[in-house]
């Protein structure tokens, strides 16, 4: 079978797999490999950039090679590399439970219980919750939607239809190692560098692809076209700004502004200055657009394989 079409039809099986299971509770691959880099970690750390260069070539590529010997294990067999790719991208993509988290925080918000809110948040997002009302926790929870929409939805799905299943799992490594040694803390400052650059390398064709579904998905593709040209690049994310401006462009809201990570105080642009405030209702209406994005990231990847027309050898 042509690599192409084991793609369409793995990837669609991945994707069908994650809105209808979501993600196990217990023993997720991406929590079983992070156990593992941690470990690595362990080894090998030393407040040195090469150390944590090292430390990336290890662990994403030793994910991406895991996927690549898979593949060619299976690779006889249609059915078995359907399966196979039908399972990374399942373990890959976190649509579902992105959306169940953020709609969770939707639903305490709405009955008017702010702590508990707080004390959900952290299950999202990395910011500091306390000092947040509840429509600061409201716009929390908005960028959060649209920027792991474009991490753990488009980047996968992108990165899946160029390299099949080494491509599924090595950008979910390079994307959860940004996650644990990619911030900016004394610890990681030197060590997270490498992780954090290719990370950054890994994600800008899955952000640029999420603005633009973003700004054809959305109710207000002008605003979201205004939003990402005027606002984007004054995000200190290179692809986070583009996509938390389409998202803040289409929904009408303000994003950006004052906010808090670890005890670190960070005082960001406001994205799309135009749009009003965020309130608790704009997080349905972000999961549903966020939705509605990785549906056609889907219909794009598989249409830019059947393109290239691949085969599996």
């Amino acid at each position: 079978m042509r690599a192409d079409r084991v793609f369409a039809y793995g990837a669609t099986v991945g994707l069908l797999g994650d809105l209808l299971l979501g993600d196990p509770r217990r023993g997720h691959p991406v929590a079983v490999f992070g156990r593992a880099a941690g470990a690595v970690e362990r080894v090998m750390w030393r407040d040195h950039r090469g150390w944590g260069a090292l430390h990336t070539v290890v662990c994403a590529g030793g994910a991406a090679a895991l996927g690549a010997v898979a593949a060619r294990a299976v690779r006889r067999s249609p059915a078995a590399s359907v399966a196979l790719t039908g399972a990374a991208t399942w373990a890959v993509v976190g649509g579902t439970s992105l959306a169940r988290e953020a709609r969770l925080i939707g639903r305490t918000l709405q009955a008017g219980d702010v702590e508990a809110a707080r004390e959900r948040l952290p299950h999202l997002c990395g910011r500091d919750p306390q000092a947040l009302d509840a429509d600061g926790i409201a716009r929390a929870v908005v960028e959060s939607v649209a920027e792991n929409t474009s991490d753990a939805v488009v980047g996968a799905l992108v990165w899946g239809a160029v390299a099949g299943v080494p491509g599924l799992l090595g950008f979910r490594a390079v994307n959860t190692l940004d996650a644990m040694v990619g911030h900016k803390s004394p610890r990681y400052r030197r060590f997270g560098w490498a992780s954090a650059r290719l990370d950054d390398l890994a994600g800008w064709p899955g952000a640029r692809l999420t603005a633009v579904l973003a700004t054809l998905a959305g109710d207000d593709p002008r605003g979201a076209v205004r939003a990402w040209r005027q606002d984007a690049r004054r995000h200190p994310s290179p692809n986070a700004g583009p996509v938390e401006a389409s998202f803040a462009g289409t929904l009408g809201v303000r994003l950006g502004g004052t906010l808090s990570y670890g005890g670190r105080v960070e005082h960001r642009p406001v994205l799309n200055t135009e749009g009003r405030a965020v309130v608790r209702d704009d997080i349905e209406r972000a999961v549903r657009l966020s939705r509605r994005v990785g549906l056609l990231a889907l219909g794009v990847g598989v249409a830019g394989r059947l393109l290239t027309r691949g085969r599996v050898r």
